[in-house]
C-alpha cells in the first residue's frame, strides 16, 4: 500500500469516528492552556486537571503568575512531575509574557519557544489548539502510534516524525490529527501491549500485520 493511501484510510477512519477530538486538558483561556501543557510534560492530563483548578483560582492571569513566589507556585503543583523546574517555568514564563507579549499568549512557534518551559511540542499544541494552525505536536503517543501504523518510516526523533506527518496530512486536518493519534495511543495503541483486537484501524496497521502473521 502506498503511503498516501495509508494516510487516506487512517484520516477517513478517524474523521468518521472522532470528528470532534480535542485535548483532555481542562482550560478556560490561552494562558490556562499554556500552563496546563507545561505541567503535562511527563505527567498525565488527569493529574494536571486535578491540580489546575486551585492554581488557576490563585493565579488567574499571566500578571498574577509573574508576581508569584516560586515556592508558593510549587506548593500548588507539588504532586506534578518535576515541580521545582515547572514552578520556575510558570513564574518566569509569565514574566516573559508580560514583558514581551503584553500578557497575551503569542501565536507563532518562534515566539512561543522564547518562553521558559516551552519547547517545540508545547508550542505546537498552543498554535494548533488555540490558533488552529497546522502544527503537529509530537509527544510519546504520537511518536509511537505513527511508527506502529506505518505513517512514519525510521523517524529517529519527534521533529522527524512531525515533518513526515505534515507532509501527508492536509493542513486543515493537522490540528485534529494531533488529537487522533494522542487519544489512540492513550486508550488503544498502548505502549506495552496495544489493544489490537479493539482497534478500528488494524486492517491498515503495519504493526498488526507483522504481529498477527507471527501468531498464526
Amino acid at each position: 500500500m502506498k503511503k498516501e493511501e495509508l494516510f487516506r484510510h487512517i484520516i477517513d477512519y478517524f474523521q468518521a469516528h472522532q470528528p470532534n477530538a480535542a485535548t483532555e486538558l481542562h482550560y478556560g483561556n490561552p494562558f490556562e492552556l499554556l500552563v496546563a501543557v507545561i505541567l503535562s510534560a511527563q505527567c498525565t492530563d488527569k493529574r494536571v486537571n486535578m491540580v489546575t483548578p486551585e492554581l488557576f483560582h490563585r493565579f488567574p492571569t499571566a500578571k498574577k503568575m509573574a508576581e508569584a513566589d516560586i515556592d508558593e507556585v510549587r506548593e500548588y503543583i507539588k504532586s506534578i512531575s518535576y515541580p521545582n523546574s515547572k514552578a520556575g517555568y510558570l513564574v518566569n514564563g509569565s514574566k516573559v509574557l508580560i514583558d514581551k507579549f503584553k500578557g497575551e499568549v503569542p501565536s507563532t512557534i518562534e515566539e512561543l519557544t522564547t518562553i521558559p518551559g516551552v519547547g517545540r511540542k508545547t508550542a505546537n499544541v498552543i498554535a494548533s489548539v488555540v490558533y488552529n494552525k497546522p502544527a503537529m505536536a509530537v509527544d510519546t503517543h504520537v511518536f509511537r502510534v505513527a511508527a506502529r501504523i506505518g505513517l512514519t518510516t525510521n523517524a529517529k526523533n519527534p521533529l522527524q516524525t512531525e515533518m513526515q506527518l505534515i507532509k501527508h496530512i492536509p493542513e486543515e486536518k493537522i490540528p485534529l490529527a494531533h488529537h487522533w493519534l494522542i487519544l489512540h495511543g492513550r486508550y488503544v495503541c498502548l505502549a506495552r501491549k496495544p489493544l489490537c483486537d479493539k482497534c478500528g484501524i488494524s486492517q491498515w496497521c503495519k504493526y498488526y500485520k507483522i504481529h498477527s502473521t507471527k501468531q498464526k
